[in-house]
């Protein structure tokens, strides 16, 4: 009897302390996937009790890849409030994973409890920069309250300042507190900066000195929004975002937070004007990723780009409440917003068209094969780009954006204004006909961006074009005075007038064919001990990485024309890669044993190929760099370019250095 009533009341008590379940969401939808490159994040259900959030995770990731999830996995609400990961079923979280072969695994993950009036939320596995994260969780019955683009800007009046648009110099100066180069694990940080009016990149390296000082002086053509960035940091400090106006001085001093974290803080300037925006760790641009990285047709796109616009503006305004935005901050990242959906929508174009294509070898050869000529085609239409017409890329706030120059990129090459340059298969180059191709895609950009008259965006592409093709012209002094004449009367916008006379105006001031490397400079330094090296020759340089495809590529598909280059006693090859280690990888020397064997190749450090990227101007690769047998760099419109033209390039490059 006594057993029993003891079992009774152990039944009671259990049944007491069981937990409460406030709500289950079936079947939750979320706005983005974010860095799931090989797959697919997806929540199945989530249940909130008194005692945990527990969410059933489904993974779809390709098959023989392996994975792993955080310890430091959580949830974060709505107010910025985290939960933290408390248990896990069915893998084992800071352990390597193998997709099994059905590419599919569910698996459920336990966290701290977070309030049941909580409608939206963010999974994410940690704080760096690589974690899986399923972004936006919420009920699909769940009514989203998305003010409009419009109504955003209206609430938030701000006047932007007349010289907006203006050249000067910009710069970042400040202290670290409690700097130590060996604790810390870097002495300088790099900024991948291209200013949307230059022809060249320009890379900048930020040294750090041994009291934790720092000072960075560069020209920049508009405000921008950027960041200094680490790849081997050791404290978990990666980056200094800044916000800065030409002309201005940005004091930044960077020290610990209340919570023990290096934190900037700004103490001047623009950057201290908008610092709530630059201290937001935003999820938008991650949101806009979802769009760029859609598998679906062109049809479909339309529908993705709708809800991922609607998804942005609600995370916008999400954030602006959070950390209480001024008007000149939400204009600012209003002007971000649109400008990182425009990229994304090009972005997909562009990689979808990439998978449209297939290349099968045949006699050695690699042959194009279109995988649906039907959808290779409707990418060609403009009727599917509607979606872009929503996003005002006439905005000179726009220009802020680091995401900027790519979205020029994109839009200039776009497939439907490569189709109108070149509707009838290809044109002779000349004066007459290069009239008729600047309005074609004069007008097929209106057409795709939904404006009457070029725009910012599209007068800032067919600047581009100029840049690109002023080299071509400029050895006929009457071919080139009636092209740079015809492109000036396109650009109505009076800052893109004056910058192309401008560049017009420096480019024929150059009389020199080459110029000196940088005096007292490391990189400088490595290209002049290469020309010790191989005296009374020419260099020419192929930056390239085991990263870049297109660099691998090009060595490959050249390795029987650089035979015949390395018979010539004028000239020498030399390839600089960038690696961890000035050893290199295992990757690296099995590569150059396999296609560089008998070639000269130089390893550094990949902070050390960053300065080399600074001396010559360029961010992306592979670069081509020709120097002169007395270590000068030769002119932009003289350089050799590659190996498939080689000997007429180097043929002209020779009778124009006599």
């Amino acid at each position: 009897m006594k057993s029993t009533i003891i079992t009774i009341l152990l039944a009671l008590l259990s049944a007491g302390i069981e937990a409460k379940t406030f709500k289950t969401i079936k079947n939750p939808e979320a706005m983005a996937c974010v860095n799931m490159f090989y797959g697919k994040l997806e929540a199945r259900k989530v249940i909130f009790s008194d005692t945990a959030t527990t969410v059933h995770f489904t993974i779809r990731y390709k098959q023989g890849q392996t994975f792993s999830f955080s310890k430091d996995s959580h949830l974060i609400d709505e107010n910025g409030n985290r939960y933290s990961l408390r248990s896990t079923e069915g893998i084992k979280a800071g352990s390597w994973l193998k997709v099994p072969e059905s590419g599919t695994m569910d698996f459920t993950m336990h966290f701290e409890p977070m309030p049941k009036k909580v409608q939206l939320f963010d999974f994410t596995e940690g704080d760096f920069s690589t974690a899986f994260m399923l972004l936006g969780i919420h009920d699909q019955k769940m009514k989203l309250k998305v003010p409009t683009l419009q109504e955003l800007s209206k609430a938030n009046p701000w006047t932007r300042p007349t010289d907006w648009l203006k050249t000067d110099t910009i710069t970042i100066q400040g202290r670290i507190e409690g700097y130590d180069a060996e604790k810390f694990g870097f002495t300088s940080m790099e900024c991948y900066y291209e200013d949307a009016f230059e022809k060249d990149d320009a890379t900048l390296v930020l040294d750090i000195a041994p009291d934790g000082s720092f000072q960075k002086k560069f020209q920049a053509s508009y405000p921008i929004h950027h960041a200094f960035h680490t790849r081997s940091s050791k404290v978990g400090f990666e980056e200094i975002p800044f916000f800065a106006r030409p002309g201005e001085t940005i004091d930044i001093t960077i020290k610990k937070n209340e919570h023990g974290q290096l934190e900037c803080y700004y103490n001047n300037g623009s950057s201290k004007e908008v610092e709530h925006w630059l201290k937001t760790d935003s999820r938008i641009d991650m949101l806009a990723q979802n769009l760029g990285m859609f598998k679906g047709k062109m049809s479909e796109m339309g529908e993705v780009a709708n809800r991922t616009w609607h998804y942005m503006l609600y995370q916008l305004n999400k954030e602006s409440l959070s950390h209480h935005y001024t008007p000149m901050e939400m204009q600012l990242a209003l002007a971000e917003l649109q400008v990182s959906y425009a990229k994304s929508l090009m972005d997909y174009a562009m990689y979808h068209e990439d998978d449209q294509v297939k290349y099968e070898q045949q006699n050695g050869m690699n042959h194009q094969k279109i995988v649906d000529s039907v959808e290779y085609e409707n990418i060609r239409k403009l009727e599917y780009y509607t979606p872009l017409h929503r996003a005002n890329l006439d905005n000179p706030l726009t220009l802020i954006s680091s995401n900027y120059p790519i979205t020029i990129n994109r839009i200039q090459f776009a497939r439907p204004i490569w189709n109108a340059k070149y509707e009838d298969g290809g044109y002779v180059i000349n004066e007459e006909n290069e009239k008729k191709v600047i309005e074609k895609i004069s007008k097929a950009w209106c057409d795709l961006m939904g404006c009457d008259q070029l725009n910012l965006m599209g007068q800032l592409c067919l600047y581009k074009e100029y840049l690109g093709n002023f080299n071509f012209w400029r050895h006929d002094e009457a071919y080139l005075r009636s092209m740079v004449s015809v492109y000036l009367e396109k650009y109505t916008n009076p800052y893109i007038h004056q910058k192309a006379e401008a560049y017009y105006t420096q480019k024929m001031a150059q009389t020199e064919l080459s110029t000196p490397l940088s005096a007292d400079n490391a990189a400088a330094d490595l290209i002049r001990s290469l020309c010790a090296k191989y005296p009374g020759r020419y260099l020419m340089i192929d930056f390239w990485g085991m990263g870049c495809g297109p660099c691998r590529s090009a060595i490959q598909s050249s390795k029987n024309l650089r035979k015949e280059i390395a018979k010539r006693d004028d000239i020498k090859l030399i390839f600089i890669a960038g690696e961890r280690t000035a050893e290199g990888s295992e990757a690296y020397h099995n590569y150059v044993k396999e296609w560089l064997a008998d070639e000269e190749t130089v390893c550094i450090t990949n902070a050390d190929f960053t300065r080399l990227q600074e001396l010559f101007r360029f961010n992306g690769i592979p670069h081509y760099e020709t120097i002169t047998p007395d270590c000068r760099r030769v002119r932009d419109d003289l350089q050799i370019r590659g190996f498939y033209n080689f000997d007429h390039e180097m043929k002209q490059l020779k009778e124009r250095l006599k």
